[in-house]
C-alpha cells in the first residue's frame, strides 16, 4: 500500500474520545499460527463500522467495504500481507453540492516486523528499494504477536478518498462581473476628458477670452 499517491491527500482527522480508534474492527491475524503456505483472510465492515469509518474520514456515508488479504510469514518473524480494499462511499461534489457515490479500489502491499527490527529494516527498506523488503512502505510492527486487518484496511480505505470530489461533468464556472466597464472609478475621468477635447457643436472654434 504506497503511501507516494498523485495528489496530495488530507489526513483524516484524529479520533476522539467519543470516536472509536479501530473503526473497522476484525479478528487479528496471529502470528504464531499463520500456515507454512500462508493464509486467505477476508473481512466485510458491518453497520457500526461503516458509521465509524464515515464519521473518521470525513464521509457523508460509506455504503460498503470489503478486504480481501494473503498472508505469508517470511523469515526472521516478518509477515507480507497483499490485498485490496474495496468500498463504495457517499461524498458531496465541490463544484454542484451535490451528494454523490465513488468507487474505492485501492490495493494494498504491507510488510510487519518484530518492533526491535523495524528501525533496521525501515532503514534498509529507504537506502535499497529493490531489497528483500519488496514494498514502497516501511514495515509495521507486529504489535503483540498480532497483525490487525481491519487498522490495515481503514487506513488504505482513508489514503484512496478523493479530499475533491467533482459530479461526473462538473465544470467550475467563473462568476461574472459584478460592475461593467462603465462603472470603472476612471471611466468618469476619461468621459471628462473626452468632453473637454470635443469641437464646440456650432463647429467653430471657441474664441479665447481677455482678460
Amino acid at each position: 500500500m504506497s503511501r507516494d499517491r498523485e495528489h496530495s491527500r488530507e489526513t483524516p482527522r484524529e479520533p476522539g474520545k467519543d470516536q472509536p480508534r479501530d473503526p473497522w474492527r476484525a479478528a487479528p491475524v496471529i502470528v504464531a499460527q499463520i500456515p507454512e503456505a500462508g493464509l486467505h483472510r477476508e473481512i466485510e465492515a458491518d453497520a457500526a463500522a461503516r458509521a465509524a469509518l464515515a464519521e473518521i474520514g470525513e464521509l457523508r456515508e460509506v455504503l460498503s467495504a470489503h478486504a480481501s488479504f494473503d498472508v505469508v510469514e517470511k523469515r526472521d518473524g516478518k509477515v507480507h500481507v497483499e490485498g485490496r480494499v474495496r468500498a463504495r462511499i457517499g461524498q458531496t461534489c465541490v463544484l454542484t453540492l451535490d451528494p454523490i457515490e465513488t468507487e474505492i479500489d485501492e490495493p494494498i502491499d504491507q510488510m510487519f516486523a518484530p518492533p526491535e527490527q523495524i528501525p533496521e529494516l525501515a532503514d534498509f527498506v529507504e537506502d535499497d528499494p529493490n531489497s528483500e523488503v519488496d514494498t514502497a512502505d516501511p514495515p509495521e510492527p507486529i504489535i503483540n504477536g498480532q497483525i490487525d486487518l481491519g487498522r490495515l484496511a481503514a487506513d488504505a480505505l482513508f489514503l484512496a478518498i478523493d479530499p475533491y470530489p467533482r459530479k461526473p461533468g462538473a465544470v467550475f464556472e467563473q462568476p461574472a462581473e459584478a460592475a461593467s466597464a462603465e462603472d470603472h472609478p476612471f471611466a468618469a475621468l476619461k468621459s471628462l476628458k473626452a468632453g473637454a477635447d470635443a469641437p464646440p457643436r456650432n463647429g467653430r472654434p471657441k474664441k479665447p477670452t481677455k482678460d
